[in-house]
C-alpha cells in the first residue's frame, strides 16, 4: 500500500512522473479531474484532435485556463506546473521526458498505432481503449515486454478491477471459480441501435441530448458489446475460460452470485470452474433486482477444505447454500477517476494493473440483422453488429472478424442475423498497423483449448 507514499517522495525530490494523455474526452476528463490532487505526477502534455475541445473539458473539470497554455512540451516540462495541449500525438509520445502514455481515444485502430509507437519510444502505456486490447492485447503485451516497458489495462475500468480481485483471490490461496462484472441485460438488447438505446436506459432523447450523451457509445454497453470486450480482456489477462457460445448473463442479486456462479453440476450456470461471466441486474421478465451488481465487479472463490468452509461460516461470510462458494465484490467502479492507480503502478512498481498473458478469448462481430453485400459495418454500438464473446479457438476456427476492426468495413457476402462474421464476409483495409498486428497474433499465438458444453 505504498504508492501514495512513493508519489509524495517523488514530489519532494522534484522528480514527478511525467504523463502524456492521448484523447481528452469523457474518460480522459475524469482522469484530468484527479491529476491536480495527485502528488508526484505532472501531466506534461495532452494530444487531442480538437485542442480547443480538450481545453473546454479541462475547464469543465476545474483547471484554470493558464495551466493549459504551455507553449510547448518543453515549456511545460521546464515549468513543471502547466500542460501543453496540442494535436500532435507523435510529438507527445516521442518526447524523451515522458514516462507514461495514457491512451484514451476510444478508437481501437488508432489506439494500436499509439501503443506501438509508445513502446518504440520506450514509454510505459496505460491503455484505456480496451477495445484494442480485446483483439490484439496478447501481442501488444509481448511487444511492450520486448521493448522493456510496461503495458497495462486501466484501473477504474472494470477489467482491471476484476483482474485485481482475481489476483487477490489467488494470492490468498483461493481457487477462482468465476469472476466478472454486472450489466443491465435482456436477450433482445443485442439488437438495440442508437435510435432505441435511450428507451432501454430510461431516458428520453431530449434528456440524452441535453447531457451530451453519445448514443452509439452508450449502446455499445447496452447491446452486450462492451461486456464481451471487457470479458475478453479479463480472460486473456487471467487465464480464465469463457462460455462456449457467448455470455449467459444470469440474473442475480449480490447475495445470489455465489449460488449462480457455480458449475452446472452443482446448481449454477458455469460449464466448468474457472470462468468469466456477467451478472444481469434484471430478472428474465425485465423487473429490476434489488441490491444488484450492475455497476460493479466480483470474484467467486471456493473453500477446498472443511476448515476453510467453517471459517466462512464462523466469520459470517455470505456463501451459497453449500457453504463452499464465497463472492467478494465491489459494487461500484469509478472509471477515469481511478486511472491514477495504473499510472503510479507502472511508473513506480513496474507492474501493470492487468495485462494479457495469452489468447484465451475473442469478441467477434455478429450481425444485428440480415446484412447485404455493399453495406458498411459501423462497429460497436452501431446499427449493424454487436460483439459476441467466444473462445479464441472458436474464433480462430471460423476466421472471426474482431469487433474492434469492424468499423467502416464493407460486407461482400450476405450475412444472416445472429451470424458471426468471418474475414471472407468483408473487404477489410489491410494496411493498418491494427490489422497487421491482429493477423500476426492469429498466426503466432497458440489458442487455449475450446470449452465443451457441460
Amino acid at each position: 500500500m505504498s504508492l501514495h507514499a512513493q508519489l509524495h517522495k517523488r514530489h519532494a525530490e522534484g522528480r514527478p512522473i511525467r504523463v502524456g494523455l492521448i484523447g481528452a474526452g469523457k474518460f480522459g476528463s475524469m482522469y484530468l479531474a484527479q491529476v491536480p490532487n495527485t502528488p508526484g505526477v505532472h501531466l506534461a502534455g495532452i494530444a487531442d484532435l480538437s485542442p480547443d475541445g480538450a481545453r473546454r473539458n479541462l475547464a469543465r473539470v476545474g483547471w484554470p485556463d493558464a495551466a493549459t497554455r504551455a507553449s510547448s512540451l518543453d515549456a511545460a516540462l521546464k515549468d513543471g506546473r502547466t500542460t501543453h495541449v496540442g494535436d500532435d500525438w507523435q510529438a507527445l509520445v516521442n518526447h524523451p521526458a515522458i514516462d507514461v502514455v495514457v491512451e484514451c481515444t476510444g478508437h481501437p485502430i488508432a489506439a494500436v498505432e499509439h501503443c506501438l509507437a509508445a513502446f518504440t519510444a520506450g514509454k510505459h502505456v496505460v491503455n484505456v481503449t480496451v477495445e484494442a486490447d480485446a483483439f490484439c492485447g496478447p501481442l501488444l503485451a509481448q511487444r511492450a515486454a520486448e521493448a522493456g516497458v510496461v503495458y497495462s489495462l486501466a484501473f477504474g475500468d472494470q477489467p482491471a478491477l476484476i483482474c485485481d480481485l482475481v489476483d487477490w483471490a489467488r494470492t490468498c490461496g483461493f481457487p477462482v471459480t468465476a469472476a466478472g462484472r454486472g450489466h443491465k441485460w435482456l436477450p433482445h438488447f443485442c439488437e438495440s441501435t442508437p435510435e432505441t438505446v435511450w428507451g432501454y436506459y430510461g431516458l428520453t432523447p431530449e434528456q440524452a441530448e441535453r447531457g451530451g450523451l453519445n448514443p452509439k457509445m452508450f449502446n455499445s454497453f447496452l447491446d452486450g458489446s462492451k461486456p464481451s470486450i471487457e470479458s475478453t480482456a479479463v480472460a486473456n489477462a487471467t487465464g480464465l475460460a469463457v462460455p462456449s457460445n457467448g455470455l449467459l448473463y444470469p440474473p442475480a442479486s449480490v447475495a445470489e452470485i455465489p449460488t449462480v456462479t457455480r458449475p452446472r453440476s452443482e446448481g449454477g450456470v458455469l460449464e466448468q470452474k474457472g470462468m468469466v461471466e456477467v451478472i444481469s441486474s434484471l430478472r428474465t421478465d425485465g423487473t429490476p433486482i434489488d441490491y444488484d451488481i450492475r455497476m460493479g465487479v466480483w470474484v467467486t472463490v471456493e473453500a477446498e477444505t472443511d476448515y476453510i468452509k467453517h471459517c466462512f461460516e464462523e466469520y459470517n461470510a455470505h456463501t451459497d447454500p453449500s457453504g463452499r462458494y464465497f463472492t467478494l465484490y465491489k459494487r461500484w467502479h469509478l472509471i477515469g477517476l481511478e486511472v491514477g492507480m495504473s499510472v503510479a503502478s507502472v511508473a513506480l512498481r513496474g507492474e501493470p494493473t492487468g495485462v494479457a498473458q495469452g489468447w484465451n478469448a475473442d469478441v467477434v462481430a455478429t450481425a444485428k440483422r440480415d446484412l447485404a453485400p455493399g453495406e458498411m459495418l459501423d462497429g460497436e454500438g452501431g446499427y449493424t453488429v454487436w460483439g459476441k464473446l467466444l473462445p479464441a479457438a472458436t474464433s480462430a476456427r471460423l476466421g472471426g472478424v474482431p469487433l474492434g476492426l469492424a468499423h467502416d468495413v464493407k460486407v461482400v457476402r450476405p450475412v444472416k442475423k445472429g451470424q458471426s462474421l468471418s474475414w471472407a464476409d468483408v473487404a477489410m483495409d489491410t494496411s493498418t498497423p491494427a490489422f497487421r498486428l491482429r493477423r500476426e497474433m492469429e498466426e503466432g499465438f497458440a489458442v487455449a483449448p475450446q470449452l465443451t458444453s457441460a
